[in-house]
């Protein structure tokens, strides 16, 4: 566990955060709930209910499709300061993919009601998150668009 100013202080480098205020910052890093993951461990699984997405402190997660199936296939793997399962938060929809820690992970985790807690309180500064998480969705889609074009052709 990390104190509450070591928490705060490692929220404020994770770029959804980049241009909130302090008492915003604040409020988001006490929502926070802290988890640890061996390696291995199944964190969420595609199909479920969603409504928290996560922050990696340490270690890394794998985001993977058709877990334990033959045609398992993993599609990302991320690391410190990267965030993911953000489309539940986005979207009321079931998981899209399972995450798996690729080794022992501690990780972040956030409630849609925590951002919506935001929203009420602080409607400016739950626009600049949703804002970096859009812009960092957008990153995403485009490194997958070159990657499918390099294959395809």
């Amino acid at each position: 566990m990390l104190t509450a100013t070591d928490r705060q202080e490692f929220l404020q480098t994770i770029p959804i955060f980049a241009g909130l205020n302090e008492t915003a910052l604040s409020e988001l890093s006490k929502a926070a709930s802290e988890g640890e993951y061996q390696s291995k461990e199944v964190i969420v699984r595609e199909g479920e209910a969603g409504d928290r997405m996560f922050i990696i402190h340490s270690g890394q997660v794998e985001v993977v499709k058709h877990l334990h199936a033959p045609n398992e296939t993993v599609l990302a793997v991320f690391g410190p300061r990267d965030f993911l399962g953000e489309m539940s938060i986005i979207e009321c929809v079931t998981r899209s993919a399972s995450l798996r820690a690729l080794d022992n992970a501690f990780l972040f985790a956030l409630k849609g009601i925590d951002l919506y807690r935001l929203y009420r309180r602080q409607p400016d500064q739950y626009s600049i998150v949703i804002l970096n998480i859009a812009r960092d969705l957008s990153r995403r889609l485009r490194a997958i668009d070159e990657r499918f074009t390099a294959v395809s052709h």
